[in-house]
């Protein structure tokens, strides 16, 4: 597995990818975010060693798309994630990804019905809290349906600059 770690207008950004993909997008610096990063690891039974790489494919992939998102200039990722976790999450992730357009806001309740289990609102909520993907799969762009910020792992004050930064963000007429 490996990582690097970079800074953003929102602080530092950590990814871990495989050769596969990207398998992880964390706020906070590697060392703040070790011991989460093993027990994730072991949770997923991923054996071997985290190595600093912040130069490998998809690591360095995924720095340039976040950095192009933050720049104005781009609204979707490209970069493969290898996503591990159960099959609801996954689905619930896959739904945050295509059904939430960018600059736009969600209820948990939305998604539920998206996913075709509107009574699967705390479910919902459970998976979208295990999102390990910050900003790529947009959980930020979930809000209670009451319209208030809830629950964001990078912290309500960075859910609320993302929502901002999202609304202001000029048209972006293509994919990069």
């Amino acid at each position: 597995m490996y990582y690097g770690t970079f800074d953003t207008p929102l602080g530092a950004i950590t990814v871990l990818a495989n050769d596969t993909g990207v398998c992880r997008i964390d706020f906070g610096t590697y060392e703040d975010r070790l011991s989460t990063f093993q027990s994730w690891m072991r949770k997923h039974l991923l054996k071997g060693e985290l190595v600093y790489d912040p130069e490998h494919t998809y690591v360095s992939q995924a720095r340039n798309e976040l950095y192009e998102y933050f720049e104005g200039k781009r609204r979707e990722f490209d970069i493969p994630l290898n996503c591990y976790g159960t099959d609801f999450q996954r689905k619930t992730w896959r739904t945050l990804l295509h059904d939430i357009p960018f600059g736009e806001t969600r209820s948990y309740k939305d998604i539920a019905r998206a996913m075709h289990s509107p009574k699967a609102i705390r479910a919902v909520g459970g998976a979208i809290n295990k999102n390990p993907f910050s900003v790529v799969v947009p959980c930020h762009r979930v809000i209670g349906s009451n319209g208030k910020l809830v629950g964001y792992a990078g912290g309500l004050d960075k859910k609320q600059q993302l929502l901002d930064f999202e609304s202001k963000s000029p048209a972006v007429s293509h994919r990069s």
